[in-house]
C-alpha cells in the first residue's frame, strides 16, 4: 500500500529537499504539494519529475497564513482525487509580523494556526480505522517557554513572534498526540539545524553571506547544529517517515546533525514543554478557530 505525504512548503528549501529525500526513497510514495505559489509548485513538481518520472505527484495551492486559503485547500483535497490518497495511506508533513486579512497575526497564522486548521479539516482523512497517520512540525532551536504566554498566543506585545510560534507548534504537538493518538493520529517535532534557505539568506545582505561561508563550513566541523543545506536539514524528517508513529516519544524534538565529515543522523532532545499548558493551548486554539469558522 502506497504511503502518501502532504508536504507544505514543498517547492524549495527543507521541504523540497525532503521530497527529493522521500522519492529516492519510495518510488511509489504519493507526494501533495501544499504551495502558495502555483507557479513556483509546478516547478518543484517538473523538477521532481526529471528525476523521478513515474513519481506520483499532486498539487494544492495553500498560503497556511490566509484562513480562506486553508479551508479552500482542506475541501480540495477531501473533494478531489487525493480523497484516494489519504484513504489508503498516511500523512502530513511547516521575520516581521504584520496583521492578516483575517485579523491574525502573520508569523502566528503561518507557523501554527493555518496548519492547525489545516489538520482539524482533514481529520477524517488522517483518522482512519487500520491507518497510522502522522504529522511533523517544523520547529526550531529558538523554540524559547520565555517567548510565548498563554495570554498572548500570537505574541501581539511581543518581539519575538517567530520563537513564540515554534514553541507553541512544540505544545501543540503534545496536545494533538492526547487528543488523537487512539484514533490513529500521531504528532511529532523536529528541529532542522542551521540551514542556509531563503529565509535565511533573507536575513543579512547577500554579500555577506558570501563573506561568511568558508566561517560556517569550518565551524560545521565544531558542531553538529549547522547541517548548511536544505538535504541535511531534511534528515529528521526523513527519519521519522520510516518510523511507526506509535513507537515515537511525544515529549522528545527530534534534531536533524550533520557531523564534521559530513554524515547526517536524527538525534531526540526532550522539550521544555508540559501537559497543562499544552492544554490550555489547544483550547484556545478551538475558541479561536470557532471565532474564524464564524467571520468566513
Amino acid at each position: 500500500m502506497a504511503r502518501v505525504v502532504l508536504v507544505t512548503g514543498a517547492n524549495s528549501g527543507i521541504g523540497l529537499a525532503l521530497c527529493e529525500r522521500l522519492l529516492s526513497h519510495d518510488a511509489q510514495v504519493q507526494l501533495c504539494l501544499a504551495c502558495r505559489n502555483g507557479q513556483r509548485a509546478e516547478a518543484a513538481r517538473q523538477a521532481l519529475l526529471v528525476s523521478h518520472p513515474q513519481a506520483h505527484i499532486s498539487l494544492v495551492q495553500l498560503d497556511v497564513g490566509s484562513m480562506h486559503s486553508v479551508f479552500k485547500a482542506a475541501q480540495e483535497v477531501r473533494q478531489s482525487k487525493a480523497v484516494h490518497m489519504f484513504s489508503t495511506g498516511e500523512g502530513l508533513l511547516t521575520q516581521k509580523d504584520e496583521v492578516t486579512s483575517d485579523g491574525l497575526q502573520q508569523v502566528f497564522a503561518t507557523n501554527l494556526f493555518g496548519h492547525f486548521i489545516l489538520v482539524r479539516e482533514l481529520e477524517p482523512l488522517l483518522c482512519r480505522p487500520g491507518n497510522s497517520s502522522l504529522i511533523i512540525w517544523t520547529s526550531s532551536s529558538n523554540a524559547r517557554r520565555s517567548a510565548f504566554s498563554l495570554d498572548d498566543l500570537q505574541h501581539k506585545q511581543g518581539n519575538e513572534s517567530y520563537s513564540s510560534s515554534k514553541y507553541a507548534s512544540d505544545l501543540l504537538s503534545l496536545a494533538f498526540n492526547r487528543h488523537y493518538n487512539s484514533k490513529g493520529l500521531y504528532s511529532s517535532v523536529i528541529c532542522p539545524g542551521l540551514v542556509m534557505t531563503n529565509l535565511t539568506y533573507g536575513i543579512l545582505p547577500s554579500f555577506f553571506w558570501t563573506l561568511i561561508m568558508p566561517i560556517m563550513w569550518l565551524i560545521r566541523i565544531f558542531t553538529n547544529t549547522f547541517t548548511l543545506t536544505p538535504y541535511n536539514g531534511a534528515e529528521a524528517l526523513f527519519w521519522l517517515f520510516k518510523q511507526k508513529p506509535e513507537a515515537l516519544d511525544p515529549m522528545a524534538k527530534y534534531h536533524s546533525l550533520t557531523s564534521g565529515l559530513g554524515n547526517n543522523y536524527t538525534q531526540p532532545c526532550k522539550m521544555d514543554i508540559d501537559d497543562i499548558m499544552a492544554e490550555t493551548l489547544y483550547e484556545k486554539l478551538l475558541d479561536l478557530e470557532d471565532a474564524i469558522r464564524k467571520k468566513l
